[in-house]
């Protein structure tokens, strides 16, 4: 659930909007626009090196498979059908469309990068988080658990407002590039694609696929973080480099002593964040169909898809068939049971 569009919260550096005496901004150099300009264009840079993953991802979740399975073994050696993996779909992506097709929808998601890097800046200057304290087992629960209920309460507010702020702009990347699919051109360009939306659909078209879009980053938000600060509080001991020194505790120097805990919890929420993602990926998948089901394009219409009253209908109709996590991986990727036996026969 990291994405270029949550760079400012994701590396874990807190930026003050408060510039200081010098006319910077508190603890590092520059001033909130400029810090938000440098941001802006790191986010552009790793929407663009990222897109070609998040291309052939989006064509994957929704169902197209251009070529067929290939025999392979697996880890027990037994015979299995794969499909094929990024590298080789991008190449067809490349023989396609040329080069440049990996880049198909690359301008709305450059936009939506900036947009959400604009919105959490001003939603935090609004509505400002004071300084956390450091949480350790030797808080208190009640209050080291009110500390992390605050902030994740403070970062869900800024997600949801940047999520929508941001989410016309993910349908329309969407569909420029389920586009390939069927090989429209009815979503070519920024501006036409958003008249096209409004003229067809309304301002509801915008936000389509936007519940399960937030429920999704919500969910996976508080499990990510009341997951971390229950094993740094509980499982982590702030001693734990003292019993590893072999010199014992008494002769053990300060620095090895109490080096291991923060290191151990600086990689908590990212291990937590890995293992939550693959939990909350239903919940981005079904918002993705969501964005293309009955739009006119081919891929959102029978026979590539049934058309869906609800979002909830989509989850369910993807849950009977065990395609919940369909493009949840780009290697490896076996043909689910029934196509198996189907190109068996």
């Amino acid at each position: 659930m990291v994405t270029p569009e949550n760079l400012t919260g994701a590396g874990g550096v807190r930026r003050d909007p408060r510039p200081d005496r010098g006319g910077s901004a508190a603890g590092i150099g520059g001033t909130p626009a400029e810090i938000d300009t440098a941001i802006v264009l790191l986010g552009a840079g790793v929407t663009a090196i990222t897109h070609p993953l998040l291309y052939v991802k989006l064509l994957i979740q929704v169902g197209h498979e251009p070529q067929p399975p290939k025999l392979g073994t697996n880890l027990f050696g037994r015979k299995v059908l794969y499909l094929p993996g990024f590298f080789s779909y991008a190449r067809h992506i490349v023989q396609v469309d040329g080069k440049r097709g990996l880049f198909r929808g690359l301008c709305p998601r450059i936009v939506s990068s900036a947009i959400s890097t604009v919105v959490r800046s001003k939603v935090k200057q609004v509505i400002p988080i004071e300084d956390m304290e450091h949480v350790s087992n030797k808080d208190d629960i009640k209050t080291s658990l009110r500390k992390v209920v605050k902030k994740t309460s403070h970062e869900m507010v800024v997600q949801c407002l940047s999520r929508i702020a941001t989410h016309p702009f993910h349908v329309i990347s969407v569909r420029c590039m389920a586009q390939f699919v069927g090989r429209e051109v009815k979503y070519s360009g920024l501006f036409s694609s958003i008249m096209k939306i409004f003229q067809e659909e309304g301002v509801s078209g915008f936000f389509v696929g936007l519940v399960p879009h937030v429920l999704g980053e919500v969910i996976f938000l508080w499990c990510c973080n009341l997951l971390a600060h229950f094993i740094n509080t509980y499982a982590v001991d702030d001693n734990v480099s003292s019993r590893l020194c072999p010199l014992g505790v008494a002769r053990c120097p300060i620095s090895v002593q109490f080096s291991q805990a923060p290191a151990v919890r600086s990689y908590t929420k990212f291990v937590m964040g890995i293992a939550v993602s693959v939990l909350t990926y239903p919940f981005l998948l079904v918002a993705d169909l969501m964005a293309v089901n009955n739009c006119g394009l081919a891929t959102g219409l029978p026979p590539n898809s049934p058309i869906f009253k609800s979002w909830a209908h989509c989850w369910r109709h993807l849950s009977v068939q065990g395609q919940l996590f369909r493009g949840s991986s780009f290697f490896f990727r076996r043909v689910p049971l029934e196509m198996a036996v189907l190109s068996v026969e």
